[in-house]
């Protein structure tokens, strides 16, 4: 069951934006046909893999157990000892974990390419087209980083209009010697969708508060700030539950009223409470919705475990599923 099924009238089926309809292809059918027959081809290969996966992990636990008792043995230093062996076992784990890495990534690709083409659409593990991430950026969508990393895209049409989505995973390095680490500042979606409807200025959509700074300390709001370069004013929606969550920039206020009209807010509160309070940010732009969300990691369906391939294959499509809902349902034209 994908986030969706739970909410009140979620049946996209019956709201697309171009009269198309969203067929959610079927797990025991693909398995049945040539993706079937390719992972089966692989079975002698992921058992390969494994016993090599598993001889690393022995070895590198064997090694981590050595280190300890050796270090107990010489100087009787236990916390040391642990914190060795700990380490040693970790990155035995890493090792054994990295063997597997080709494979599953060629079998992700099979498995979410085979989604795709179901779909009318096309999968690539890696992200040729960034426009979408750098119009994130541009209209700060996105937080401060250091590196960043797209992968998963799929790109084609959906309910009758272009569609291109893919993952980004962003991270920071905070700190100075030993207290140097890598965090993770950002981890989900971008997805991009031709809106339904004509439109010619540009309206954000973005967390409430997100950009009054020192002024929400006082208690004040911005009227107006510039983003991508554009000067958007802060516009009313005139929805409680909205202004609670969301504030909106425009340079169309009248537009911006007849884009996110009552029942489109209520359609925005509800997918981003099934999506996870203070995680959904959207942007009307040159007739594409562009909208950003956080998640956990998506699509990674590749396994060496043979057993695991319906489950696989029925989360990727759970959660591409989910994914597809919410564009069509922030893209639907109201009844």
């Amino acid at each position: 069951m994908s986030r969706m099924d739970s909410l009140p009238g979620s049946d996209l089926r019956d709201l697309p934006p171009n009269g198309e309809q969203f067929a959610r292809p079927d797990a025991d059918a693909l398995l049945g046909g040539a993706l079937g027959a390719w992972l089966s081809g692989q079975d002698a290969l992921r058992a390969s893999v494994r016993a090599k996966a598993q001889s690393r992990l022995y070895l590198g636990f064997g090694a981590a157990m050595l280190a300890a008792f050796f270090i107990v043995f010489k100087t009787g230093a236990i916390p040391l000892a642990l914190q060795l062996g700990i380490a040693i076992g970790a990155g035995g784990y890493a090792w054994s974990e990295w063997s597997k890495r080709p494979l599953t990534r060629q079998i992700k690709a099979e498995i979410n390419g085979a989604i795709a083409r179901a779909l009318g659409l096309t999968y690539a593990i890696t992200v040729s087209d960034e426009s979408n991430f750098a119009i994130a950026l541009q209209f700060e969508m996105l937080p401060k980083h250091d590196k960043a990393a797209l992968e998963d895209g799929w790109w084609g049409e959906l309910g009758g209009q272009p569609f291109h989505l893919h993952e980004a995973k962003l991270t920071e390095t905070r700190g100075s010697g030993k207290s140097r680490r890598t965090v993770t500042v950002f981890q989900g979606l971008i997805m991009g969708i031709g809106f339904a409807r004509n439109f010619s200025g540009t309206t954000l959509i973005e967390r409430n508060g997100k950009h009054d700074g020192l002024l929400g300390f006082l208690g004040r709001e911005k009227d107006a700030i510039t983003v991508g370069g554009r000067r958007l004013t802060r516009t009313s929606a005139v929805d409680p539950v909205f202004e609670k969550r969301f504030d909106l920039w425009t340079d169309d206020p009248v537009e911006a009223h007849r884009l996110v009209n009552p029942e489109y807010v209520e359609r925005l509160v509800s997918l981003e409470t099934a999506f996870g309070a203070g995680k959904l940010r959207a942007l009307f732009q040159s007739g594409q919705l562009l909208v950003v969300f956080e998640t956990s990691d998506q699509f990674e369906s590749g396994t060496i475990d043979t057993g695991q391939d319906r489950r696989m294959v029925q989360q990727a499509i759970s959660q591409f599923d989910a994914v597809a809902e919410l564009a069509l349902r922030l893209n639907a034209r109201g009844r």
